[in-house]
């Protein structure tokens, strides 16, 4: 957690930005209610986060600090690990703004005071790089509206733009509890339920953009020595941009959605980086054949849309979940190439 260079504010509306050539105004949209998710009864076993109480007795002693701790400092329920989200996007946030700078606002769809920012002009006017992270349980009902929907076709229409989407994992879809049962031994994460099925913002959203991919189950990265993820298996050929120039892997995170493309026109979407899964965890998945999970796709400008559309999980911008080199060169060319 890096730490706090100036005082903090709340609620205020955010200032526009200036275009400045060179430098990309990039904003984070996050999809979720936050009152939904915080209100959700930590007596419910599927579809919620952790309460904060719950992440330090898995994580014990690492939030032990009275910073996280104490109820008079830092909220224990599930208010508390959705602040830490907030935390750990701080490192990205400071690292795009000296690499363009310009500051990153973060967008809630509902915040904690129960305002609604839907994804319209008052976002993307000033937005040349947008994140959207699809952090929405299913369960909370977060539809994208056709107006969304519409503002994001002409935000794409600009020169020079791009949409990164970040649909979270779909764990449990299967009415077969046994099925659950090995997801969840496949991940090995306590801290995640049987059943946790994010995204139906982002779904949304693709369906109406026309973006051929699905968001499907959350799988474990295949790791070397010391737990340090293994390499991406990338497609030089097609990264015809440099996305992945200097990129050799991500962060680990016990729980990857696979990126499902749903065509059969190849030139319509790339897949640029696979992540080798770990195998010696069974998975239906892995039980279909499959060795690696689709990690990093980019459906390059075509028709109308003057935009590139890329698809990375929002774990690859949280500090939670380490991160070096490898991965700063990719938060780089994201905003810079």
């Amino acid at each position: 957690m890096s730490e706090v260079k100036t005082a903090r504010t709340y609620n205020q509306r955010h200032i526009p930005r200036e275009y400045t050539p060179g430098g990309r105004r990039v904003s984070i949209y996050v999809s979720w209610s936050y009152p939904a998710e915080a209100g959700r009864f930590a007596t419910e076993l599927d579809n919620r986060f952790s309460t904060m109480t719950e992440v330090r007795r898995v994580a014990w002693p690492a939030y032990e600090d009275p910073q996280w701790s104490d109820p008079y400092q830092f909220q224990q329920g599930i208010a508390g690990s959705l602040e830490l989200f907030f935390w750990a996007w701080v490192p990205f946030q400071d690292f795009v703004q000296d690499a363009t700078g310009h500051p990153v606002p973060v967008y809630q769809r509902i915040d904690q005071a129960g305002f609604h920012t839907p994804l319209d002009e008052r976002v993307l006017a000033d937005t040349d790089v947008l994140f959207v992270f699809g952090l929405d349980h299913m369960i909370t009902e977060q539809e994208a509206q056709p107006g969304e929907i519409e503002a994001l076709r002409h935000f794409l229409s600009r020169e020079d733009v791009r949409l990164v989407l970040g649909p979270h994992h779909d764990v449990g879809a299967s009415d077969d509890l046994s099925e659950r049962d090995m997801e969840y031994r496949h991940h090995g994460d306590p801290l995640v339920p049987r059943q946790q099925r994010f995204a139906t913002y982002v779904r949304d959203l693709m369906k109406g953009l026309g973006i051929p991919v699905m968001n499907r189950y959350g799988l474990r990265p295949a790791t070397s020595e010391g737990n340090q993820i293994a390499p991406l298996s990338t497609v030089k050929d097609l990264d015809t941009n440099g996305w992945l120039d200097g990129v050799t892997n991500f962060n680990f995170h016990m729980h990857l959605p696979h990126y499902e493309v749903t065509t059969d026109d190849p030139d319509s979407i790339h897949v640029l980086a696979r992540q080798p899964i770990d195998t010696s965890r069974p998975h239906p998945f892995t039980e279909a054949g499959n060795t690696e999970f689709n990690m990093f796709l980019w459906m390059p400008p075509s028709g109308d849309r003057a935009g590139d559309v890329l698809l990375a999980d929002s774990t690859i911008f949280s500090s939670l979940f380490g991160g070096d080199d490898s991965l700063r060169s990719f938060w780089r060319n994201l905003v810079s190439k």
